[in-house]
């Protein structure tokens, strides 16, 4: 499997891409043999539609041919982090308030799941509303993981 400059691949894309109001999510190299180029776009205000997408394939592609950083044929995709987007930081929590969540964290040895809608966050952590409108606090540095739910 080839191994591509995938750091310098996001460097040269980023600059474009905001100026085009995206941002990468995350950037991959996978596929059968390592050919494909996975680029995961986002943008700060609502969600990455196939039209989003398909912009963002028209210009990567020929900056990414031009630059000559992947030498070999390769397969270019370009997607939408999900209806179920992982949430990475702080920053993902706070954009997403107000969205039902579900979030793994720490009790004492024991990992738990919880779903409900993101009601809050400050420094300490993050405040979970559940079904039945109780409010349940997590601390950061319990959080495991957590992702968006999506509605029906």
């Amino acid at each position: 499997m080839p191994t591509w400059p995938l750091g310098e691949i996001q460097k040269l894309l980023e600059p474009t891409l905001a100026h085009m109001g995206y941002s990468i999510y995350s950037l991959m190299q996978s596929g059968s043999g390592g050919r494909t180029l996975r680029i995961t776009i986002d943008k700060a205000e609502g969600f990455i539609s196939l039209d989003d997408c398909e912009r963002v394939s028209q210009v990567a592609g020929p900056l990414l041919d031009q630059a000559d950083l992947i030498t070999d044929s390769y397969t270019l995709e370009v997607s939408s982090p999900g209806a179920e987007r992982k949430l990475r930081d702080r920053a993902e929590y706070e954009r997403f308030l107000g969205r039902k969540v579900n979030v793994r964290y720490r009790s004492g040895e024991t990992e738990v799941a919880l779903e409900g809608q993101l009601a809050t966050l400050d420094d300490a952590g993050i405040m979970i509303r559940g079904r039945k409108n109780e409010v349940t606090h997590l601390k950061w540095t319990d959080i495991i993981a957590g992702r968006l739910v999506a509605s029906p």
